[in-house]
This record gives structure tokens, sequence and C-alpha cells, in this order.
């Protein structure tokens, strides 16, 4: 995991820091997909269909990777912020990220996306924008100032789709070494 990519969220105004929902988000990325494509909170009775999805994209099958961070997103995150896209009667994409509450209750200023992934028969109808927006969109409401996520620097397709969302390498670079 080589590469960080960073999006601003919210529009603050005035010392109080109060988000202005009257102006867009910078780089909103996708307000008219968000309003065609259905995306819900992710359930725990997504988890078959979101390791079909994955499944097809990567070749591979995950189920236990998706069964924990499905665990981890619905029961052990402070805040509930992963996303399902519905088309045609089902799911079709998923963004998975967190919030942890920071002191006093809080959110912390930033937010991590770890997975995101649209069926492959879904692509190129505003499927990914859509998540990402509602997604930016939720993150604004909760006061956060930033999202993270971490990718393959090898992945031109998903690094030219966070590019046209907005997303921009962060000053800091992520080196690891296998060992043995």
């Amino acid at each position: 995991m080589a590469s960080h990519g960073e999006f601003s969220v919210p529009q603050r105004v005035g010392e109080a820091r109060e988000v202005d929902y009257s102006v867009p988000l910078d780089g909103d990325v996708g307000a008219l997909a968000r309003d065609r494509i259905p995306v819900r909170s992710m359930l725990e009775s997504d988890l078959r269909a979101l390791v079909a999805i994955d499944g097809r994209i990567t070749g591979r099958a995950r189920p236990a990777y998706f069964e924990r961070k499905v665990t981890e997103s619905i029961h052990e995150s402070d805040v509930r912020v992963s996303l399902v896209a519905e088309l045609d009667g089902g799911p079709v994409g998923f963004v998975m990220a967190r919030v942890d509450l920071g002191e006093f209750g809080r959110a912390e200023p930033a937010a991590v996306m770890e997975t995101i992934g649209v069926d492959p028969d879904y692509r190129g109808r505003g499927v990914g924008r859509a998540l990402l927006s509602q997604l930016l969109l939720n993150l604004a409401s909760l006061r956060v100032e930033r999202i993270r996520t971490e990718l393959d620097w090898r992945d031109r397709e998903l690094i030219g789709f966070l590019d046209r969302c907005g997303f921009l390498p962060s000053r800091q670079l992520c080196f690891d070494r296998a060992l043995g």
C-alpha cells in the first residue's frame, strides 16, 4: 500500500467552525449520481453480496476479510458510515469507512476509507461517484475534515477514479518491506 489520498470535506464559516450547508462541497463528486442511485447504510445481511462483488473485482473470494470488516463497521465502530448502493433490486457497490469518536464525544477530524467496490456490470453508471458523494456528505455532517485511504500504486483505474473525485497524494509516504 504505497499511496494515500486525502479530500477536504466540509465548508466551514466563522469562528464557530459551523458547517455551511448552503454551499456545495468542494468537488462534490456525484450529487447527480447520488440522486439517481439509492445509497443506504450497510447491513449485516449485505455480507454475501459484498463478498460476491469483491470476488468479481479481484478474482478471489475473501469472505473472512469481509465478515470481519462488516462486523467492525456495524458493531465496533463509534460511528457507522459504511454504505451500499442498490440498483435492480440488490447491492451493486459498497464503500467501507470508519470514523471513531475522539475526546469528549467529538468526531476526529479524519475518516479512513478502507474499501470501495462496484460490481463490474455496473461500472460507468455513477455507482462509485454516488457512494463517495454520499459518504462525503455524511462525513461533512459529522464535521469530519479529511478522508484518507491507501491503495496499490499500480491500481491505475482506482487512482484515476480517486483523482477525478478530488483525492490527492498526501505529504506522507508509506513504505513497507517484506521480512525473511
